[in-house]
Order: structure tokens, then C-alpha cells, then sequence
């Protein structure tokens, strides 16, 4: 990663307490899918963002970075069971844009 883009995501996590009140249980947690390094498919998400991704400056960075990661090399692959990608999802991938993920990077919901 390069500085700007860190300046950017410490920007973002700085700005991002008013996503908090939309985050849903404070304790959710992203699945970056670990047993699976590298997935053909994407499994939905169980639980919506929580704290840790979108407390602004008190958000764990380590887990921010993971989700991102994740998204970034994998945000575009379909979901194993064939549907589209759920509420949960959606808030995920919506956290993933407003940190400053390319929105190319992720599925859009189809019409």
C-alpha cells in the first residue's frame, strides 16, 4: 500500500463514527473466508460491520485492512450459492467504498 492510500484510509477510519450508528451489532465481524486463501466464490457474510471496522480512530486497523484486502482481490466473484449478495453483504462492500475501495472491486446487486 502506498502513503497516499494509507493517508486516505486513516482519513477515512477518522470519519467514519457516523457509519457506526448503521453498523448493526457492535461485535460483527468480517469473514475473509481464511480457510480458503484464495476462493472461487464468496460465502455471504453471517454478521453486519461492527465497531471494530467502523469506530472511526478507535477501529482496529488489522481487521480494517484485512476486509479490504479481501474485497479488493476477490470483491468481484460471485457468490457460491448463486444469490445475490444480502444486506449484510451490501453493508460490508458499502464500508469497503467508503474507506476508499474501488467500487470496481466489488459486485454490484443485479436488477
Amino acid at each position: 500500500m502506498n502513503p497516499r492510500t494509507i493517508r486516505l484510509l486513516g482519513a477515512a477510519l477518522a470519519a467514519l463514527p457516523l457509519l457506526t450508528a448503521c453498523s448493526g451489532d457492535e461485535q460483527g465481524r468480517f469473514d475473509a473466508q481464511r480457510a480458503t486463501p484464495s476462493p472461487t466464490c464468496l460465502q455471504h457474510q453471517d454478521q453486519q460491520p461492527g465497531s471494530r471496522y467502523s469506530a472511526g480512530q478507535e477501529a482496529d486497523p488489522t481487521a480494517v485492512l484485512e476486509m479490504m484486502r479481501f474485497y479488493t482481490a476477490n470483491g468481484t466473484k460471485a457468490y457460491c450459492d448463486g444469490k445475490p449478495p444480502t444486506d449484510a453483504d451490501q453493508r460490508w462492500t458499502g464500508l469497503y467504498t467508503a474507506l476508499g475501495g474501488d467500487a470496481a472491486h466489488v459486485r454490484r446487486p443485479s436488477a
